[in-house]
């Protein structure tokens, strides 16, 4: 079974783009590995994981490398988290991609995957935010989150694929522990937020995805 991670820096991670998939430095040091971690436990013959994020990505960067980076691939099941870029990059750059430009463009790509490979089992993963040394000072503006996570969630439920709830996790774990070793900056995972995406992740797909 392949696994294809698709994203942002919070997929990215790191990863050595110069080594083959499935070697240990191209899943990065997020959740991708931690999930592979998990996953190889049970059967480490019986997945293959590949990490496609790209730091900085946003949804249209994500629609303009489908082809090459998934569809070439042609996973059978593919992870997608998407959306707090399209927010951040507005407040610095003004290159950020608005609500309803989202949906559309998001909406596209789940359309031409599944029109491309309708068997493909697909994982769609809320965006989030915790206030942080990167999210402070604008967190009014990174709370549009929230709006582009129902359009995630929305997206999901037109295109039959799974939907991994992560926002009132991370604020549940933070609210005991403190945002700093969950989401280091407010947006990026540290240990502990990535082994808690990579577990919410799994049980999902272990109850829900897998046998489907």
């Amino acid at each position: 079974m392949k696994i294809l991670f698709y994203g942002d820096s919070i997929t990215d991670m790191g990863r050595n783009r110069e080594v083959p998939d499935g070697n240990v430095a191209s899943y990065g040091s997020g959740y991708p590995i931690f999930v592979s971690e998990k996953l190889f436990e049970s059967d480490p013959l019986k997945y293959t994981i590949v990490n496609r994020g790209i730091s900085g990505n946003r949804i249209v960067d994500l629609y303009a490398r489908i082809k090459a980076d998934v569809w070439n691939h042609e996973p059978d099941v593919l992870s997608i988290l998407i959306g707090i870029n399209d927010i951040w990059h507005e407040i610095g750059a003004k290159n950020g991609v608005d609500l309803a430009r989202y949906e559309r463009v998001y909406d596209m790509l789940l359309s031409d995957t599944k029109e491309r490979f309708p068997d493909m089992k697909i994982i769609l993963m809320e965006p989030f935010v915790l206030k942080g040394s990167a999210t402070e000072e604008n967190m009014d503006t990174f709370k549009q989150v929230y709006s582009y996570a129902k359009v995630v969630k929305k997206l999901a439920d037109k295109y039959g694929a799974y939907f991994l709830p992560l926002q009132k996790t991370l604020d549940e774990a933070s609210e005991k522990y403190g945002v700093a070793p969950y989401l280091f900056d407010g947006v990026h995972p540290d240990i502990a937020g990535a082994g808690l995406i990579a577990r919410e992740w799994v049980k999902l797909f272990k109850e829900k995805v897998e046998d489907q």
